[in-house]
């Protein structure tokens, strides 16, 4: 196929004036004519997959959140990776390859709903195929070892997807779940549909850095997007929000981490960083690191003026609400309160 008129056939028309700069294999879109493509909002009848693409789940682990899906109008296709297992995985790499793969090309299927994390979507995804995918998107879901998927779609790619719950974070009873638990849930819906702008708040903590910034929110587990540094899915996080959480880490191993993100220029140029949960490993009696985890962010990011908040509902807890990686949001950070809004 012809490169370029198939490029061509892509790209609005203000775009062609400037695709195209010497050797078209090596030119890059600017940055105006990248920007984030939101795949379709689901609409009554659509299906969602459901895939394991790291860790392993049963199909009874998976009901509850099949009921819930159903019960917002949705359709389910179940994956032949559910109920498989290798050793820690959802089956083995392979299996969880094809299944993943299969969901990215059935068009059929208007969203990717992970089952759950643990560990191994880095092990797959340099094998994946997004050539349909990206004719035909669709919203991927899951947060965790899924970040893998969030930053290798975001840097690549540019097509949004979405931070929140999976399978395996939905109740067994409804009726007896918390109001948080409920809340979190539903924001996964209502992201899913589209119908309005998500907006989250946040309580004032003491070592917040007041300000506001507009700009794409990106982010995830910290370990994994440390992990990724030098790698075809490195996060990119200049002009960006970005949100980072993490869970079972020694202090010390998250400023470990947060130096990375500093060395490796990450946060240099962010427009502002949100700090979700973060579950702290204790360290051996007596062996303590001397440092708090709002010390060891803020240290990093001293030299730099941007809003930071801290424990923000995002993360391994209850209070782990659906966020739209790759979509402008309004961060807020004031005395009262953290506020992150959508916007159009």
């Amino acid at each position: 196929m012809n490169r370029k008129l198939f490029l061509s056939s892509l790209l609005p028309a203000s775009a062609m004036l400037y695709a195209f700069k010497g050797n078209a294999a090596t030119t890059k879109l600017s940055n105006e004519a990248v920007k984030h493509k939101k795949p379709p909002y689901l609409k009554q009848g659509d299906i969602i997959g459901i895939t394991c693409p790291a860790g392993f789940i049963t199909y009874d682990e998976i009901a509850p959140a099949i009921q819930q899906m159903e019960s917002w109008g949705f359709k389910v296709a179940i994956g032949k990776t559910v109920g498989a297992r290798d050793f820690t995985f959802g089956g083995t790499d392979e299996e969880r390859l094809a299944d993943l793969q299969q969901m990215l090309d059935d068009t059929s299927i208007k969203a990717i709903m992970c089952a759950r994390g643990g560990y191994g979507a880095v092990r797959i995804v340099d094998q994946l195929n997004f050539s349909i995918f990206k004719i035909s998107p669709k919203w991927l879901i899951g947060f965790s070892d899924i970040t893998i998927l969030h930053c290798h779609l975001n840097s690549n790619y540019r097509f949004a997807s979405i931070h929140s719950k999976m399978c395996n974070s939905f109740p067994t009873d409804w009726t007896k779940a918390e109001p948080i638990q409920i809340d979190t849930i539903k924001s996964i819906e209502k992201a899913l549909k589209g119908e309005e702008l998500m907006t989250y708040e946040a309580s004032y903590q003491t070592n917040n850095r007041l300000g506001e910034a507009e700009g794409e929110l990106i982010g995830g587990n910290l370990r994994c997007i440390e992990n990724l540094t030098g790698s075809a899915s490195e996060i990119k996080t200049d002009g960006k929000i970005l949100f980072v959480e993490d869970v079972g880490e020694y202090l010390y191993s998250i400023d470990r981490m947060f130096f990375n993100l500093k060395r490796s220029g990450k946060l240099n140029k962010l427009k502002g960083l949100v700090v979700g949960g973060f579950r702290v490993k204790k360290d051996d009696e007596g062996d303590g690191f001397g440092k708090t985890l709002e010390q060891i962010v803020l240290e990093k990011v001293k030299e730099f003026n941007y809003p930071v908040c801290f424990d923000f509902p995002v993360g391994h807890q209850k209070a782990n609400y659906a966020l739209k990686c790759g979509i402008k949001h309004r961060l807020s950070v004031t005395e009262q309160t953290t506020t992150l809004k959508e916007l159009a």
